[in-house]
């Protein structure tokens, strides 16, 4: 099993990445998705290039600003995943973790690729929000 963390220093106000990452539905800040719906606590899209993915959210607390959430299904299996987006303010700016446990190990580069797209999606919404 491999773990992947991105880490990085924002420089927006914790609460207002929270706004967007909290929102599990949004999909604005994940270049390659268009739509995500939710039922039950399950959030589903289709990722460009890879296909139909579901995940099930695990934690999505307002009060400690973490989200953790885990694919139930993708068009490729996997043994393991687990992601969790922890946020926390320092002088004004969002310390912002994103780490993910993933299994087979042949299936993180691609799964990296993906984190360090929507992060890099995410600094271009708050860019235009706040």
């Amino acid at each position: 099993m491999k773990t992947i963390e991105l880490k990085e220093l924002l420089a927006y106000p914790a609460h207002a990445v929270w706004e967007i990452i909290s929102d599990i539905t949004r999909s604005d800040w994940v270049p390659s998705v268009e739509n995500i719906t939710e039922s039950g606590g399950v959030r589903s899209f289709s990722m460009d290039g890879i296909g139909d993915i579901r995940e099930k959210i695990l934690v999505n607390d307002p009060e400690n600003m973490r989200l953790q959430y885990s694919a139930i299904t993708t068009p490729n299996p996997i043994d393991h995943h687990l992601a969790t987006i922890k946020l926390t303010e320092k002088n004004g700016k969002c310390n912002f973790t994103w780490t993910t446990e993933i299994a087979p190990d042949q299936v993180a580069p691609a799964v990296e690729q993906g984190m360090k797209i929507s992060l890099d999606g995410l600094k271009q919404v708050l860019s235009n929000v706040v």
